[in-house]
C-alpha cells in the first residue's frame, strides 16, 4: 500500500468529523497568531516532504470508464447569483471571456469556444473532499501549462491565481469572493486542466460551468469552480487574507496535497 493510498484513506475516515469541526471553529482558531503559526509550519513541512519524495510530474491515479461514480456529488455553491454570472448563463456563456494576465508578457482573453479549441487532456480521476467523501469522474479540459506558455510568464511569477464568479453568502464570516491559487509546479502538471466537460457532457452549473480547475493531486476545495480570470503573481500576501485562497484564508491548508 502506497503512502498516497494511506493518506487518502485517512482523509476519508477523518474528513467528516474534522470538516464539521473546521466549519464551526477555524475562524476562531485562526485569529490566534500562535495557532495560525503552528498550522503554517505544519503545512510547510508537508509541502516540503511531499515535494522531496514525489516526482513533480507523477500522475494521480487514473481509472477506467466502469469506475465512474453514478452520483458525483456537487458541493459548495451550486448556482452562483453574481450579476455577471447570471447574465452569462442566460446567454449560455456566449459572452464569456476567460482572462489570463498578471505577471505575463502577453495577456489575452479566450471565448469558451476558443478554450475548447486549445490542446486538451481527458482523464478519469478521483475527487477527494475534505468532508470525507470521494467520487470518480471523467474530465476534459484545456491544459493550463500550455495557456501559461502562450501568455509568457515573467521571471518573478511564482503562483497562479484563479478568480471565480462565486460570492459565498453562507460562509463563516457571512461573505467572500471565492478564489484559489497553486504554485507553478502544480500549474504545469500534465493533469492540471481547465475542465469544460464532465463524463462526456458539457460541464453543468452545479459542477462549475463554464470552467472548473482540475488539479488532481490536491483536495477538492482547490478545484475552483466558475473560473473567470487567471493571474500570475509573485506573492499571495496581498490577496484576500493573505493565505492564497478562500478556504485557506479561513484556516484550511493552502497546499492540500494528497
Amino acid at each position: 500500500m502506497t503512502a498516497t493510498t494511506n493518506r487518502r484513506r485517512w482523509l476519508g475516515a477523518a474528513g467528516a468529523s474534522l470538516g464539521a469541526l473546521w466549519l464551526t471553529a477555524c475562524d476562531k482558531l485562526t485569529v490566534d497568531p500562535k495557532f495560525a503559526g503552528v498550522l503554517r509550519k505544519a503545512e510547510g513541512l508537508t509541502l516540503k516532504a511531499q515535494r522531496a519524495v514525489t516526482d513533480r510530474k507523477a500522475l494521480a491515479r487514473e481509472f477506467m470508464p466502469a469506475d465512474i461514480s453514478r452520483d458525483f456529488k456537487a458541493n459548495g455553491t451550486l448556482r452562483p447569483q453574481d450579476e455577471e454570472y447570471v447574465a452569462l448563463l442566460a446567454n449560455n456563456f456566449a459572452d464569456y471571456r476567460l482572462q489570463i494576465g498578471g505577471l505575463v508578457e502577453r495577456p489575452f482573453e479566450l471565448t469558451l469556444d476558443e478554450v475548447r479549441a486549445q490542446p486538451s487532456r481527458t482523464q478519469i480521476t478521483r475527487h477527494d473532499c475534505v468532508e470525507g467523501w470521494s467520487s470518480i469522474g471523467k474530465w476534459k479540459g484545456a491544459r493550463l501549462g500550455l495557456l501559461l506558455d502562450r501568455a509568457g510568464l515573467k521571471r518573478d511569477a511564482r503562483y497562479i491565481v484563479f478568480y471565480c464568479a462565486d460570492t459565498l453568502e453562507q460562509t463563516l464570516d457571512g461573505s467572500g469572493q471565492y478564489y484559489e491559487s497553486i504554485d507553478l509546479i502544480d500549474a504545469y502538471h500534465p493533469q492540471t486542466i481547465l475542465a469544460y466537460e464532465m463524463n462526456d457532457a458539457t460541464l453543468t452549473v452545479p459542477h462549475g460551468a463554464p470552467l472548473r480547475l482540475r488539479v488532481e493531486r490536491q483536495l477538492g476545495y482547490k478545484h475552483a469552480k466558475y473560473v473567470m480570470r487567471i493571474e500570475a503573481v509573485a506573492s499571495l500576501e496581498d490577496l484576500g487574507r493573505g493565505q492564497g485562497g478562500f478556504w485557506p484564508d479561513r484556516g484550511y491548508e493552502w497546499y492540500a496535497g494528497i
